[in-house]
């Protein structure tokens, strides 16, 4: 257990937090929740001991470990990704040379009932029970184990760490942490170098880790399915409510109203009485009261209502010109960077309006399409751009897409034509630049911050399509919210790199999954891409456990086995047999309808109306057949194929 008392912490002269008071329990799931600047990554950094508070004090107990990984940590390694991660194993290597010492300095004596035996005896209770709860015993399973949950391949295991871009190298930082199976673990936006998939490993992971996790993060999917706690930090102050996200948010506006309720009240009674003491103050008959009720206003607690940030972007796109109906038609594109083949023969269309994610493991050329379509890099193939379409893009690197040595203002003014001339200060405006802010240089600016003035660019230009690669990395959840809606109110294409699920749920209508350099097309939202996956997990899990069943049968039970190849391969020719039937009913209903078919177009025919309605009814109730027909033969090569 942790205990912080009483933190204060100033930035620029101003209070950044005053007399923050929680406890960390042992198996606590925090969310530490609030806007970008609340002070969050500060209060991680003074509860991993990297930075001092003003005022307070962090208490931890003696021999209590903390794993923290911040938002970016630079790595300088030469080791392979597989070398790099056992290096988390150090205490475990220690503990055991420590076990191995202290039963030696054991078996060595005979005072059994001294105070220092007794000592030594606690020691190695200790140390044992260490070992054993880091899991020391099973380092190789469990390397491999976090390493490919975070998506590593096992032929990536080999490579060298500096190999990798700064995502996965923060990935094998996350990887170590997770095997030192620290007291508590402290993670600052770790979603951002993750994708889905990993990050909904990550989730079952820690939600079943025994000790405690405190979580920064602006990924509202994610902080529900592992916390169970969050703290916010809103104006300097702390609120702790018992319950996720989702049911945080929900609490804190059941929690504000219910105090503006009790304010309303109290300030009725408190104007009552006033009234009270202003008629009777100089009736000496109504002295006595006119004193009462004074002492009485003298002893009021005066309800107080929360605070509330309530700052925030407010945009909206341009209306999007028009333009043609396909928007991209791409057919055999790949792309190589120098003898790594990341895209190959892709074939896709675009059509106007459609809104696309784009999921995959990082690295399996998601951006890389993306900077294809906007014009940015080369590429093997054909890429048709369609009729009059213009392009806003959003890179996940704001700073690529800035000067970081204009200011703010000078970044929208100097690209600023037509009437946006004239209004560079309000758009700012409507992206929290205002006042000073507007003279601040680039490169001085938070990541939420030139993410803000980056998003505030697009709005320069209309455009009818959006190409944006991870929008909401650096967003806050107010800002998240505020671009979906801005999105769904854009009338144009939008295409979209994200892993944020709460994001892209209900935003977008079409999903490429990128994969082993080909990309897999689903129609729906990310959800129903997920409920999708999923089933093709459990199908792969089921026709893993299948095979495993089979071949311990074949080594234990072979005459069991056997019966069972000779009852699939009876219900094989079965089935065989009713396809062949079928298909000479399928023959003979089409022989029916041709002969019908020829009948219905004969003039003659057309001249009896009650033959000719003989006919087609005939007619119908043969294609009718046919279709059943023809349903159970799929049905019966679908079994055919399950054999």
């Amino acid at each position: 257990m942790i205990s912080l008392n009483n933190i204060s912490v100033q930035f620029s002269g101003e209070s950044l937090f005053q007399d923050i008071t929680f406890i960390v329990n042992d198996k606590d799931r925090i969310g530490l929740v609030g806007k970008n600047g609340a002070g969050k990554t500060t209060l991680l950094n003074i509860i991993a001991g990297l930075q001092e508070p003003e005022t307070g004090s962090v208490v931890i107990p003696t021999e209590y470990r903390i794993g923290y990984l911040p938002q970016d940590k630079a790595s300088h390694s030469k080791l392979s990704v597989y070398d790099e991660a056992k290096t988390a194993f150090d205490e475990a290597l220690f503990l055991d040379k420590e076990r191995e010492h202290l039963t030696t300095m054991l078996s060595e004596r005979n005072d059994y009932d001294s105070s220092e035996y007794l000592k030594l005896c606690e020691q190695l209770t200790y140390v044992e029970e260490r070992y054993n709860l880091i899991g020391a015993s099973s380092i190789d399973a469990d390397l491999e184990k976090v390493l490919c949950g975070l998506g590593f391949k096992r032929n990536e295991l080999t490579r060298p760490v500096s190999t990798f871009s700064s995502g996965w190298q923060m990935r094998v930082e996350l990887a170590k942490i997770l095997l030192q199976k620290p007291n508590l673990i402290l993670l600052d936006e770790p979603t951002n170098h993750l994708d889905i998939e990993s990050i909904q490993w990550l989730e079952e992971y820690l939600e079943n880790y025994s000790g405690a996790v405190i979580l920064v993060s602006h990924d509202r999917t994610f902080l529900d399915n592992v916390t169970k706690r969050t703290v916010e930090i809103s104006l300097g102050k702390i609120v702790d409510y018992k319950a996720s996200y989702s049911d945080y948010v929900l609490l804190r506006e059941e929690r504000r109203n219910a105090q503006i309720a009790t304010y309303n009240n109290q300030q009725r009674e408190i104007a009552h009485i006033e009234n009270f003491i202003e008629r009777f103050r100089y009736k000496e008959s109504k002295a006595k009261q006119v004193q009462s009720r004074i002492k009485l206003l003298e002893k009021f607690d005066i309800v107080e209502i929360d605070e509330q940030d309530t700052s925030s972007i407010n945009f909206r796109f341009p209306p999007a010109p028009p333009s043609g109906k396909v928007i991209f038609e791409a057919s055999g594109l790949g792309k190589k960077y120098d003898e790594k083949e990341v895209l190959k023969a892709l074939e896709f269309m675009i059509i106007k309006g459609e809104k696309l994610a784009f999921v995959g493991r990082n690295g399996e050329g998601k951006t890389t399409l993306s900077r294809i379509l906007i014009g940015e890099l080369e590429y093997s193939g054909i890429v048709k751009k369609g009729h009059n379409v213009a392009i806003g893009y959003y890179s996940q690197n704001p700073e690529q897409l800035l000067d970081m040595n204009k200011t703010v203002f000078q970044t929208i003014d100097d690209i600023a034509t037509g009437d946006m001339r004239t209004k560079v200060k309000s758009l700012l405006g409507g992206f929290l630049f205002s006042g000073d802010a507007l003279d601040k240089k680039v490169k001085v600016l938070s990541g939420g911050e030139k993410s803000r003035l980056a998003l505030a660019k697009l709005l320069l230009f209309p455009v009818n399509v959006l190409v944006l690669d991870e929008p909401t990395n650096h967003l806050d959840m107010r800002s998240k919210d505020i671009l979906k809606s801005a999105l769904l109110q854009f009338e144009g294409t939008i295409i979209i790199v994200s892993h944020d699920r709460d994001f892209l749920s209900g935003l977008t209508n079409r999903t490429f999954e990128f994969r082993d350099k080909q990309i897999k097309e689903y129609l729906g939202d990310i959800q129903e891409f997920l409920d999708k996956k999923k089933m093709e997990h459990l199908r792969e899990l089921e026709v893993q456990k299948r095979s495993q069943s089979e071949s311990v049968k074949n080594i234990a039970q072979n005459k069991v086995a056997y019966e069972q190849r000779k009852q699939q391969e009876r219900e094989r020719r079965r089935i065989e047999s009713q396809i062949e039937k079928i298909e000479t009913q399928i023959v003979e209903i089409e022989t029916e309808l041709e002969k019908l078919n020829a009948q219905l177009s004969d003039p003659e025919n057309h001249k009896d109306v009650v033959r000719l309605e003989t006919l087609y009814a005939q007619f119908k109730q043969f294609k009718n057949e046919l279709e059943e027909t023809t349903r159970k033969w799929e049905e019966l090569h679908s079994l055919l194929n399950v054999q």
